[in-house]
């Protein structure tokens, strides 16, 4: 059975998220993720999460300590799923740039908005920053689906389609 991770409170009422009658959110999607490597949820209300990620040794990609990006866009596709918390939300496109490096013993804070809603469509805005200086921006492109992606049968409608 999956854990619900207890965050905060709500804040849009435009986003189509369940809540407690306390009005606390409960995180639906992506409950078994390693928080060690893609962040810890600090703040989560309805299209809204911040997310730090502490770097660490698994994380560096040379000697000079420099914190591999795929770790930095990890964490914001996180926050992104977060964001939209809905079950079966998947990542389908990003655009996005890293703005400056990241070493180890850096602390990221990463904040993701949802800005665009529009029928099983999210589009979540995503930031990273160390201290004040921000490392990542990004735009981040999903969908809810019916049923977990794996369950969607993709290949097999991939094979009918070049049938055709």
């Amino acid at each position: 059975m999956a854990k619900s991770r207890k965050i905060v409170e709500s804040r849009d009422e435009d986003l189509d998220v369940e809540f407690q009658e306390d009005n606390t959110i409960y995180l639906n999607t992506h409950e078994s993720i390693n928080q060690d490597l893609c962040g810890e949820i600090h703040k989560l209300e309805l299209g809204y999460v911040e997310v730090e990620l502490v770097t660490t040794e698994d994380m560096v990609a040379d000697d000079m300590g420099l914190i591999h990006g795929g770790f930095v866009f990890s964490a914001a596709d996180y926050a992104a799923m977060a964001a939209v918390n809905e079950r079966n939300v998947v990542l389908v496109a990003s655009e996005c740039q890293f703005l400056s490096p990241v070493k180890l013993g850096d602390v990221v804070k990463i904040i993701a908005k949802v800005r665009h809603k529009e029928g099983r469509k999210r589009n979540v805005e995503v930031e990273a920053f160390v201290t004040e200086v921000k490392v990542f921006s990004g735009l981040f492109k999903t969908v809810i689906t019916e049923r977990h992606v794996l369950k969607l049968n993709l290949l097999e409608s991939a094979g009918e389609d070049d049938k055709k």
